[in-house]
């Protein structure tokens, strides 16, 4: 089994760094990613939109470019000896076309850095844990509408990236147990149906022993969700885990049938649960550090990192 451990975490932003923005998946809106870059020099950052960012694949046009422009576009940011973090634009579609293709001695090389992104970035945050032993952030994209428009999704993260001592401890005025307890472990996890997704896969996780699973997904009806959940504890990819964090499930159907869903699937593990903490595809995101040891408690509806996520 690939029990989670904890991971080497790259060092905090300061101001003034480098800063490189990749689209590995689908194409952006690019309005939104203007704006995106302006926050990001707002924060006296210096960031770098790599070629493929706007553009759109001629076959696929829910691909950002081919996959191999879109791998080197990323190889070429990550290895990069002046950038110190790497932002995805957006999630979509096209991570797991393009991971392969990826030079993972190279990248091993380059240091760790900071990766942030989500959804469908669980393709390479699970690589870079379990390929290169780095923690990443799982917040939001550089385009996307929570980061354009939410403050509290943005200060979040800028504390995160920044200041990371100041936000070990993840709640928000949603949070509540679906089963009671607390847990300690390290964190993993991402967008369900990408870890479903990713399964049978040469690099897949093989469990999550002494794991803290953090899981949200967006736009899967409560029977695809509960496909998802059944494909991850038929592969046993939830074995073992210490406990679970649940973000957002937006337009996966009315929550109280979601709810019925992922009490029927997870509930009987016999692991605390968090329910809806925050993170995800909602309109406010939490950023959630992976590769980080953590203490879940559900009774309280906090999950606090032991360590700051960013040395």
């Amino acid at each position: 089994m690939t029990a989670p451990r904890p991971l080497t975490r790259p060092p905090r932003l300061r101001s003034g760094d480098r800063v490189a923005v990749v689209a590995p998946s689908g194409p952006v809106v690019s309005e939104r990613l203007d704006a995106g870059v302006d926050i990001l020099v707002g924060w006296d950052l210096d960031p770098v939109v790599t070629p493929h960012v706007r553009g759109r694949d001629r076959r696929f046009r829910y691909l950002a470019a081919d996959d191999a422009a879109r791998a080197r576009d990323f190889q070429e940011a990550w290895c990069d000896p002046e950038v110190t973090a790497v932002f995805c634009a957006r999630g979509g579609y096209g991570a797991q076309r393009m991971v392969d293709l990826l030079d993972w001695d190279a990248l091993r090389a380059a240091g760790p850095k900071v990766l942030c992104g989500f959804s469908d970035i669980t393709v390479l945050q699970e690589a870079f844990a379990l390929r290169l032993g780095l923690a990443t952030l799982y917040g939001p994209v550089a385009s996307g509408a929570a980061f354009v428009k939410d403050g509290p999704t943005r200060e979040h993260l800028r504390r995160t990236l920044f200041e990371p001592e100041t936000v070990r401890t993840l709640t928000s005025a949603t949070a509540r147990a679906m089963v009671p307890g607390t847990a300690t472990g390290v964190t993993f996890g991402g967008c369900a149906s990408l870890l479903a997704a990713e399964a049978g896969t040469p690099h897949a996780r093989r469990g999550g022993h002494g794991g803290i699973l953090v899981l949200e997904d967006v736009g899967e009806s409560p029977y695809r969700l509960d496909r998802v959940l059944t494909q991850l504890l038929r592969c046993g990819a939830m074995d073992g885990v210490a406990g679970i964090a649940l973000g957002s499930w937006r337009d996966c159907g009315p929550y109280e049938e979601v709810r019925d869903v992922l009490f029927d699937r997870l509930g009987g593990l016999g692991v605390p649960v968090i329910e809806e903490l925050g993170f995800g595809h909602g309109d406010t995101s939490l950023t959630v550090p992976l590769g980080i040891p953590a203490d879940l408690d559900a009774d309280a509806a906090t999950l606090t990192c032991r360590i700051p996520a960013l040395s």
